[in-house]
């Protein structure tokens, strides 16, 4: 029977066990619209490709195992899914992007929006490429996913031109292959295993950095064992969050930077060196370091490492428990750990004036205090940072319960992704609240997503802190070059929460401590996506640096 290229696509999709796609209408993709009804897989239109690709990113960060796609049409469809390519690329978010195409037939005539995407594509993608046969459809998509979601996973782009997305081709003669969404765990060298017990034996004070290596390895449950067996100190950074409980005796926030001027050795769990970790310029020169990554080119990235382990970090904790059991070796850093304690517990109570501040406008870190308080009400809610200053403050004061709890950018540094992370979020776990915490200028690139989540029905809530400014760059701009020359830094104190009320949705607007938490029940017992807008204060103080 004869099918077009859409009912391939889809059906490959199926069996790849894809449940939505993140899209915006375009002419050259419609043909996988039609497919997706049949095999029902879900499609959710939205504003602005780049948040169809963000949408995408954090399916996959939601659903482990499984991977992210979204649809885009050619042209300016393409151009505009970009950042959310790049951003799903340093995250290592495995993700497939559908790119439209015009014609074949009239390949390089001069197409309606007719230009070469894979080229565009290819650096911020691990697989980029076209298909020119209908048949080939199916085997094109199994291709893609596994390069996305082989090694270090990351982004896929796929394109399919409109004749041969509508094509039609006799479904026996288009079979769809297998499809695997997870890549075979790979186990490290056990000699090189042996050897970081041997480093270990000799330290002193060691720590473990939990990064993002350790989500795409789902070694959580692995890494969890050896830190308790060995009670050695840990950190998490990037998509690490989450993935050690937040009551675990070993899990620390606030003393990263005495125990990095401190340690003598550190295991670096999926963790690099980049510029949150200062480069690695940080860690004492005569530290060892153990790296534990899912490919060797990660290896010695900024720093040369002393024990590599490459492979997946779940084997990687599992041989190093087991290796220490077979060699009869115990470790037991519990004496370093208390001393970190101590350390923590003076840098909390330091910030507890602040937590509890009055003032008005309000305190940044006591509107995340309320937010904090507020989600200890909740049943496993899922964070999303968009912003700045506002988002550094809350990953501070706001605990991780569980992995996957909390989702930021990652490295790139994309402001815009609180809703289109939501979207992918709320959709996968509906009976899980969804809480953005946003800044101001980061609601302005894809706030109007909110129009998106009231026409599914899903009720996010965002809690913005609107200080009227890109405070992030105003303090560095006015220390530097003086107040009296600031451009481009200030912004107005706009009621945000009217724009979601004329979307459809809830608004709050709030200018006192005391009406947040009030506000925030309204918010969650409206049933609507919801925004509360919360006027805090404008800071000045500038602490030195702009970007690591």
């Amino acid at each position: 029977m004869p099918v077009h290229g859409g009912k391939l696509a889809a059906k490959a999709l199926k069996e790849a066990g894809v449940e939505v796609v993140f899209t915006l209408s375009g002419g050259h993709i419609m043909p996988l619209y039609d497919g997706c009804i049949d095999e029902g897989i879900k499609i959710v239109d939205v504003r602005h490709e780049q948040a169809a690709t963000h949408a995408a990113d954090a399916w996959a960060r939601c659903n482990p195992g499984k991977i992210g796609v979204a649809a885009v049409t050619a042209g300016p469809g393409a151009t505009d899914s970009i950042t959310g390519i790049a951003n799903a690329w340093r995250a290592n978010s495995p993700i497939l992007v559908f790119g439209g195409q015009g014609p074949f037939e009239n390949l390089r005539r001069g197409s309606l929006q007719e230009m070469d995407h894979i080229s565009v594509m290819r650096p911020i993608t691990k697989y980029a490429d076209a298909v020119y046969q209908t048949h080939r459809i199916p085997e094109y998509i199994e291709l893609a996913i596994r390069h996305a979601v082989s090694g270090i996973p990351g982004p896929a782009y796929l394109e399919i031109p409109m004749d041969v997305f509508m094509g039609q081709v006799d479904e026996e003669k288009a079979p769809v292959p297998r499809i695997r969404t997870e890549a075979p765990r790979l186990s490290p060298d056990r000699d090189e295993v042996r050897r970081a017990i041997a480093v270990l034996q000799r330290a002193e004070r060691p720590m473990l950095m939990a990064g993002t290596s350790v989500k795409w390895s789902r070694a959580s449950a692995e890494m969890n064992r050896f830190i308790q067996e060995t009670h050695i100190p840990s950190y998490a950074n990037g998509m690490g969050r989450g993935t050690i409980p937040p009551d675990c005796p070993e899990f620390l926030n606030r003393s990263r930077r005495d125990a990095l001027k401190q340690c003598d050795c550190i295991i670096l769990a999926g963790t690099l060196l980049d510029f949150r970790m200062r480069f690695g310029q940080t860690i004492p020169a005569d530290a060892k370091i153990i790296q534990l990554d899912m490919d060797a080119t990660l290896i010695g990235q900024n720093r040369q490492t002393d024990v590599p382990l490459v492979g997946n970090l779940a084997c990687s904790f599992d041989l190093l428990v087991e290796e220490m059991k077979n060699q009869g070796v115990q470790l037991d850093f519990s004496a370093w750990r208390d001393q970190l304690r101590e350390l923590e517990n003076a840098a909390e109570e330091k910030v507890q004036a602040a937590l509890n501040s009055d003032e008005t406008p309000v305190d940044p870190q006591r509107m995340c205090r309320e937010v904090r308080d507020w989600l200890d009400t909740l049943a496993d809610p899922i964070v999303i940072g968009d912003g700045g200053d506002i988002v550094a403050t809350a990953a501070k004061i706001i605990p991780v319960k569980s992995e996957g709890a909390w989702m930021d950018p990652g490295p790139l540094g994309t402001l815009g992704v609180g809703m289109p992370f939501a979207l992918a979020a709320q959709l996968a776990h509906p009976d899980r609240r969804v809480v953005i915490v946003y800044g101001d200028g980061s609601f302005g690139l894809n706030g109007f997503e909110f129009d998106t989540a009231v026409r599914f029905n899903l009720p996010i809530i965002g809690v913005l802190g609107n200080d009227g400014a890109w405070g992030q760059m105003m303090r560095p701009q006015g220390a530097v070059y003086g107040w009296d020359r600031l451009q481009a830094t200030l912004l107005r104190y706009t009621r945000y929460d009217k724009v979601v009320e004329a979307l459809g949705g809830h608004g709050e607007f709030v200018e006192s401590p005391d009406q947040l938490r009030p506000a925030l029940e309204r918010a969650a017992a409206s049933g609507k996506p919801s925004l509360v807008n919360v006027i805090i204060r404008q800071d000045r103080e500038y602490k030195g640096g702009i970007y690591a």
